[in-house]
């Protein structure tokens, strides 16, 4: 089988525009999350699915930089772009990864795989029930299977913009497989949505030489040793599924 990770990005964000381009430690936030992924060992390849817009050719670029393929296609409907770029990519299995966490973690990645394959899962996360570790160390995993039929039935428009609310809201109709930190660490924001967000995440990669391969244990550890660091987001409240 084989295994894509699919990572959206587009310039149009509306809380912190252009944030995928933005520097953290001299790299592009977009270049941390694509390094950062492709040291999952249970990926075969590593993609970017931006849009037709013209702005996005600046993603284009960077991800041809980068040395990963990319595919463009709906800006709002990000559910029909995954379902195409994955179709394009023949994936038997799409990872779903978001370009504004640039602290996403490859063995996090492995585990969430792991879990969807040794327990027969239609789809897998680390966001499923009780949140335990921070919030921007998460993936998706689903079968096309599973994609396909979203992408054939999802009718509203936040199960389109956000890709898997369709799957995971449908528990009767998908095997579910949640994965779980031993220590529950949810109460960190890691992702990134506003300028705050962004100071976060430089702060970190500043403390941690602008390296990409710590992980995200290590960044626990530096918040731990340096817990105002924290405190740079943790005011930022996270948008809710419906907002569109």
């Amino acid at each position: 089988m084989t295994t894509v990770a699919i990572i959206q990005a587009r310039l149009g964000s509306t809380r912190l525009p252009g944030k995928v381009l933005k520097d953290i430690g001299g790299r592009t936030m977009l270049a941390r999350v694509v390094m950062r992924s492709m040291q999952a060992s249970l990926l075969d390849k590593v993609v970017v699915a931006t849009t037709v817009e013209p702005a996005d050719e600046a993603i284009v670029q960077e991800s041809e930089k980068l040395g990963v393929q990319v595919s463009c296609g709906s800006e709002l409907n990000v559910l029909d772009r995954y379902y195409k770029t994955a179709r394009h990519f023949k994936a038997d299995v799409v990872v779903r990864i978001t370009s504004d966490c640039p602290l996403i973690d490859g063995e996090v990645i492995d585990r969430i795989i792991n879990a969807f394959r040794e327990q027969k899962a239609d789809y897998a996360s680390n966001g499923l029930g009780k949140r335990t570790y921070p919030r921007g160390v998460g993936a998706e995993a689903m079968t096309m299977q599973a994609l396909e039929k979203a992408w054939k039935e999802a009718s509203k428009d936040y199960e389109r913009v956000h890709v898997t609310p369709y799957i995971h809201m449908n528990p009767r109709m998908f095997k579910l497989a949640s994965v779980e930190n031993e220590i529950d660490c949810s109460r960190y924001r890691w992702t990134v949505d506003t300028q705050e967000d962004l100071d976060f995440v430089r702060a970190v990669y500043a403390n941690l030489g602008n390296r990409d391969d710590f992980s995200w244990q290590e960044a626990l550890k530096l918040l731990e040793r340096k817990p105002e660091l924290a405190e740079i987001n943790r005011h930022i409240q996270q948008k809710q599924i419906e907002e569109c």
